[in-house]
């Protein structure tokens, strides 16, 4: 090829949207359950632990996939794990639709939300580790865009089926269809992921350096391809991989970063909302059907402003957005508590919770995992972002599990003042301690950590 060839920016729309699917299975899966927990706590007669287990069993699977997929990834290449999970998703989704027993369901779940981990660690960084730096942040934000895509898909599939029958259907098999359905977005998944190449980033560190070159030359040209490798080399070169150095060497900061930005995403309580909105709905008042309608348009929303994260996140910067999206959140939050203990629902409950998913959507929900896809070092940027995602699934299981204790013991109003606090705090963490890496290369990011030992 010419050294003046230009890449395929149709090329590396293609790629991102393949891998950005894995995140339209997350949205999709995880949210699933919002419509079939009520429906599901009726069939099985579920207090409120075991509702609240029903609905996060699966992110113990979260937990355990985000642990193994970055290890694996390094071992065995991001496509071939990617490829593993559509298969795991589709089985889910078939297990999860044909219990008899809680315990049967929760097997089920857990094998999907095994996937949902992995994935939640392989997508962003197949995508980071093939885009250019000047878009980087946005092409990670596609990944973002295709969770909540999943979600709204998810809120309107699940609305149908409701629709489709009386209380008693729904109880008795309406849940099983919304589970089911996971199996149609699964296998569109694993269909398209046989066409994508591998990582370039991957293959340069297992040694095929012509195939690496092949890919990034058509993805921004020979001049960007050979600048790429030869700075994915030198750090190649300098970094010996050990995974202990996260926390030893100048890299621990980013391990700080990472594990609390995962932390402060989801103690926001943003999967209360999307894992218990159509419940959240009924218990101020709301009939199944506008619960289910409500939640639609909370999904929609999450959905547009996504849009306003991915025109801003490479311009206005990580940093700058975290910090605005965090003090909305903080108000939002606290005056959907306000609601609650005033017993104010319908128009002005739906308009405070539409406030505070737009605020995450347009903020924390793309930039979180903007961050954690860039700011490790190459050799062990997989196991990396596994601890960062593990720790992001743990916390968002512990607050899908204990948002219906909660609301049980202190009430609606003070949870969300709960939550209200805890994106507080995550708002003066970020003002303090979090770097910004808007239009910064992988390897400049790396380099920025070494020179804070």
């Amino acid at each position: 090829m010419q050294k003046g060839t230009t890449g395929s920016l149709a090329y590396l729309m293609l790629l991102t949207g393949v891998a950005a699917l894995g995140g339209l299975l997350f949205g999709y899966d995880t949210a699933v359950i919002s419509g079939a927990v009520g429906f599901l706590q009726a069939h099985f007669q579920l207090g409120a632990g075991l509702t609240g287990w029903a609905a996060s069993s699966a992110l113990i699977g979260c937990i355990v996939g985000a642990m193994c997929g970055g290890p694996l990834s390094d071992r065995y290449g991001r496509k071939k794990i990617l490829l593993i999970c559509a298969g795991l998703f589709a089985f889910s989704g078939i297990a999860s639709a044909i219990p008899q027993t809680l315990t049967q369901f929760v097997w089920a779940r857990f094998i999907g939300g095994f996937a949902i981990g992995a994935v939640s660690v392989l997508s962003p960084l197949y995508i980071a580790e093939i885009a250019p730096e000047k878009i980087r942040g946005r092409l990670v934000s596609l990944y973002q865009l295709a969770i909540v895509v999943g979600i709204l898909v998810v809120f309107f599939v699940n609305m149908l089926i409701q629709r489709g029958g009386d209380e008693a259907w729904n109880i008795a098999q309406g849940w099983r269809w919304m589970m089911g359905s996971l199996v149609i977005p699964a296998s569109l998944f694993g269909a398209l992921l046989v066409f994508i190449p591998e990582s370039p980033r991957w293959l340069m560190k297992v040694g095929r350096r012509s195939e690496a070159e092949t890919i990034l030359v058509r993805v921004g040209g020979q001049e960007t391809a050979d600048r790429e490798m030869a700075q994915i080399e030198e750090s190649l070169n300098q970094e010996e991989g050990k995974f202990s150095e996260l926390f030893t060497s100048g890299y621990r900061r980013a391990l700080i970063v990472g594990v609390a930005i995962a932390v402060i995403c989801q103690f926001s309580g943003i999967n209360a909302i999307m894992y218990y909105a159509p419940e959240i709905f009924k218990s101020i008042g709301a009939g199944t059907d506008a619960a289910f309608s409500q939640t639609v348009s909370i999904g929609a929303v999450n959905l547009l402003f996504t849009f306003v994260a991915i025109w801003l996140v490479d311009k206005a910067g990580r940093k700058a957005l975290l910090v605005g999206g965090s003090l909305v959140q903080v108000i939002a939050l606290a005056a959907v508590g306000v609601m609650f203990s005033q017993g104010i629902g319908g128009v002005w409950l739906l308009i405070f919770i539409m406030l505070f998913t737009a605020a995450f959507a347009s903020a924390m929900g793309p930039v979180a995992w903007i961050l954690i896809s860039e700011i490790f070092p190459n050799k062990i940027r997989g196991r990396a972002m596994s601890v960062a995602v593990l720790v992001l699934w743990a916390a968002c299981y512990v607050v899908s599990q204990t948002f219906p204790m909660l609301v049980d013991a202190i009430g609606n109003a003070k949870t969300f003042w709960v939550y209200a606090g805890c994106s507080l705090a995550g708002l003066i963490f970020i003002v303090g301690l979090v770097p910004e890496t808007k239009g910064k290369t992988l390897e400049e990011i790396e380099r920025f950590w070494m020179e804070r030992k």
